[in-house]
């Protein structure tokens, strides 16, 4: 694969940053005094950035982090909570989880520390999780007087398991890299200065792969989990016909009669 310089739009603020080698983006909440909390304004420009990544071939995975080793993400700053005039405005608000959840392309999230509240809800949201072996993870809320609401009962539960997201939401108690690992909330820990190279490496190799084949995936996991057997597997089966059909897979079957990489075009 050649490298391929990309100019990533203008996110409008300087605590959200995209950059993009070899069809991988890195999204990098940049906020590290503040614990990468994410502003309304930080939030939009996720979305915007998600967005981008979604509508362009010049990316084909995303990889999610944090600036500094302290925090993945402290999830929304609570001191612009109170900018909301209404509770139906808060309701309404721009949800940068929804984004992520929603992207077509693969999502890695790179957790390099702190993942509470609506970090944890952003880990949650991204298709794959690797953890570094310093980070943390919370859903601190109901110390404050709420719950989450960006998907985190939901999600928790079916990463860790319900009685383990129970403890996690009741409590409000962190876990650490190893016990996230134990309960399947992230699929690998390595150490701090290995994180963003592991995830990289993940991006790359996604990158690689059929891109039509690899957001079908994504919606076949989806299916998986949500749909009744009998439905997924008709769902499964239609996906795959899709995916057979494509150019990019009659390119694939081309490159292994000729015992070659093959090359996709995301058609």
């Amino acid at each position: 694969m050649t490298d391929r310089p990309t100019t990533p739009p203008d996110l409008g603020t300087e605590h959200v940053r995209l950059a993009v080698h070899d069809r991988a983006a890195t999204l990098t909440l940049d906020r590290p005094a503040k614990l990468n909390a994410v502003t309304p304004e930080m939030s939009r420009a996720l979305v915007q950035a998600i967005e981008w990544c979604d509508s362009t071939d010049d990316v084909r995975a995303v990889v999610l982090t944090g600036a500094g080793d302290r925090a993945f993400s402290a999830g929304s700053d609570i001191s612009e909570l109170d900018r909301y005039a209404t509770p139906w405005e808060f309701r309404n608000r721009v949800d940068y989880c929804d984004a992520i959840r929603a992207a077509r392309t693969p999502v890695i999230a790179a957790v390099n520390g702190y993942a509470l509240g609506g970090g944890l809800e952003t880990a949650l949201s991204c298709d794959i999780r690797v953890a570094s072996a310093t980070a943390s993870f919370g859903a601190p809320e109901i110390t404050l007087g709420w719950i989450g609401g960006g998907g985190m009962a939901a999600f928790l539960s079916r990463a860790a398991g319900p009685g383990n997201a129970a403890l996690m939401l009741l409590t409000g108690e962190r876990i650490d890299a190893a016990r996230a690992l134990e309960w399947h909330l992230v699929s690998e820990v390595v150490a701090p200065g290995e994180l963003l190279d592991r995830a990289r490496e993940i991006a790359a190799v996604i990158a690689s792969r059929a891109p039509v084949a690899a957001e079908t995936a994504k919606l076949n996991l989806r299916a998986a989990g949500n749909l009744p057997e009998d439905q997924a597997l008709a769902y499964e089966r239609d996906l795959q016909t899709i995916c057979f059909a494509t150019e990019d897979a009659a390119e694939g079957r081309r490159a292994f009669a000729e015992k070659r990489p093959p090359v996709f075009h995301k058609r």
